[in-house]
């Protein structure tokens, strides 16, 4: 079953790592997230990111969620795979195995998200009791 929700970005801190040329760059940016609906809490993530263009990049990175996901309270990290496309970015995350604490230790956390307008994002996340 998937659960759903959305996320709205409280903070971005972007800095660029080396540049090659216009807008071809290697950047980290430090991120705060406000969860809301069936997952519930805030993360802070670390992005490495790989821009090819000024609309176009890849990125990956960690994520640590603190809240309560379809009724199970913990803390999970997250690893991220996923691009930037005018404007719109999209991921799909895995949880950490051996990472997560409380209600949320031993499972195994799927999920994606896609952007919106304003810093809002729309996200799914399955989780797996094995």
């Amino acid at each position: 079953m998937a659960f759903k929700g959305s996320f709205t970005i409280t903070q971005w801190d972007e800095d660029t790592l080396s540049e090659r040329s216009e807008g071809i760059k290697v950047s980290h940016a430090s991120i705060k997230q406000t969860y809301s609906g069936d997952m519930s809490g805030e993360s802070s993530v670390e992005f490495l990111m790989s821009y090819q263009s000024q609309m176009s990049a890849k990125f990956t990175g960690f994520e640590t969620f603190v809240g309560v996901i379809n009724g199970m309270r913990g803390t999970v990290t997250f690893q991220h795979s996923g691009t930037f496309e005018s404007g719109v970015a999209s991921s799909e995350f895995v949880s950490v195995e051996e990472a997560a604490t409380g209600e949320l230790m031993g499972k195994t956390l799927r999920g994606r998200f896609i952007s919106g307008e304003s810093g809002k994002a729309e996200y799914t996340i399955d989780v797996d009791n094995s």
